[in-house]
């Protein structure tokens, strides 16, 4: 048995920032982590046929975000801003996209802004947008609420949408050229260097406490003891069915926190990256019917509906997301169906056929979230209970246990990485004061 001052489950952004913190500030630390690599939704690989890192979860930062930046900075890594033009495709009909492309945004937002008890995106669009004439705008906003915010639209709260659609953003898109995980890196091995300890493939099944003590199991059947201990598990294995792989049993068990969790939303994705002999979108070529010059992102009515290029690298790789419902439609198929569903996707929306989309194909990989036992879904968003229920998981119980990740951030950051450094840094510095 081993015994320390905090013990931290979760090795990916909040757990191993939380880490590093409490380390720095002479903390005794342990995290235990269930998968064999840290980094949790955060997974860069170098496989074969990609001539670039792939990032099979996140992938960008959204927006000048301090917390993210500073990181990268302190670590000496490059981050590139997104370049390239957004496209659209409907029903077959390719044109350049905008921030104005959505019919009646102004209206939208005038309505929302009267609103003053919450409801559900879906009701407020059906009391206030019901006529056929505002068609287009629901299927509009349904189309951006479930792709972006991977939410339900009976579920996801209008006025936290209102508050992320206020705002006049149009913020900068960066992503790592070297891959996300190296960031992750550096935060572990500063954590070691600071006398933190990781275990990897440390499954935790089991934790008991009482006041200023608690004992963990592992599915190797070791035990470690601390003062307080840190939950970094991500919102979907909180809201899974009891007994299933991820979940812990409690002793005593804590029914405020669990309903809590259940109370906000956690959406689904499914993650695609293919790369192909050339950026075929680029090129006049009788190949493609659709020329999508300087393409950054792509927009579509399409099965899969989010595209982007790796711009202002050239690599000829792009990126496919499917989130929400949608995902959760498709989560049974297997890699082999879904790349069938990719390829079919990409014939719709360059005007070609499905076999010039496979020939051009050079390497896939695809990553269905929302069957990982581990993580369950993509990230969370706010449901109409959710500002209740980030109350109680906000706080700790018995100064004892405490909560951190993306799902416990409560600003416009909300589902980010950004938000899940935040909520372990905040919970770190809680800890010390305490």
């Amino acid at each position: 048995m081993s015994s320390y001052d905090v013990v931290i489950i979760g090795a990916g952004a909040s757990g191993l920032l939380a880490a590093r913190e409490l380390a720095r500030a002479g903390k005794k630390v342990r995290v235990l982590e269930a998968r064999d690599r840290i980094g949790g939704r955060i997974h860069t690989i170098q496989k074969a046929g990609f001539s670039i890192p792939v990032e099979t979860g996140a992938e960008f930062v959204h927006g000048d975000l301090p917390v993210s930046l500073g990181l990268l900075k302190e670590a000496g890594l490059e981050y590139l801003e997104m370049e390239g033009s957004a496209w659209r495709v409907e029903e077959g009909k390719v044109r350049q996209s905008d921030s104005s492309s959505i019919e009646e945004w102004d209206l939208l937002l005038e309505k929302m802004s009267q609103l003053t008890i919450d409801e559900p995106i879906g009701q407020f669009l059906e009391t206030h947008f019901p006529d056929e004439e505002y068609k287009g705008l629901r299927e509009s906003v349904t189309g951006f609420v479930e792709g972006y915010d991977a939410a339900e639209t009976s579920k996801a709260s209008t006025l936290a949408l209102r508050e992320e659609w206020s705002e006049e953003n149009e913020a900068p898109q960066y992503r790592m050229p070297a891959g996300y995980s190296k960031l992750l890196a550096f935060l572990a091995i500063d954590c070691e260097k600071q006398g933190g300890e990781i275990s990897l493939n440390a499954l935790v099944t089991h934790v008991s406490w009482r006041k200023g003590h608690v004992e963990v199991q592992t599915s190797n059947e070791k035990t470690v003891h601390a003062s307080q201990i840190i939950f970094t598990l991500p919102l979907g294995v909180w809201q899974a069915e009891p007994n299933s792989t991820g979940t812990i049993h409690m002793k005593p068990e804590i029914p405020a926190v669990r309903s809590a969790f259940q109370q906000m939303g956690f959406g689904a994705v499914i993650k695609f990256v293919l790369e192909f002999q050339s950026a075929f979108w680029e090129k006049e070529d009788p190949l493609t019917i659709q020329k999508m010059s300087e393409l950054g992102f792509l927009f579509s009515d399409a099965n899969i509906p989010t595209w982007w290029t790796q711009s202002p690298q050239k690599a000829p790789v792009l990126c496919g997301w499917l989130a929400g419902p949608k995902a959760v439609a498709y989560q049974k198929y297997t890699k082999e169906q879904l790349l069938v569903l990719a390829i079919d996707t990409l014939a719709y929306l360059f005007g070609t056929s499905s076999a010039v989309i496979e020939e051009q194909l050079v390497a896939e990989e695809i990553t269905n979230w929302t069957i990982d036992p581990l993580t369950r879904g993509a990230y969370a968003y706010a449901t109409v209970e959710s500002k209740e229920a980030l109350k109680i998981v906000s706080e700790s119980v018995e100064d004892t246990l405490f909560f951190a990740g993306e799902a416990l951030y409560d600003g416009p950051a909300m589902g980010t990485v950004e938000a899940a450094f935040a909520s372990g840094l905040a919970v770190a510095h809680r800890i010390v004061k305490s």
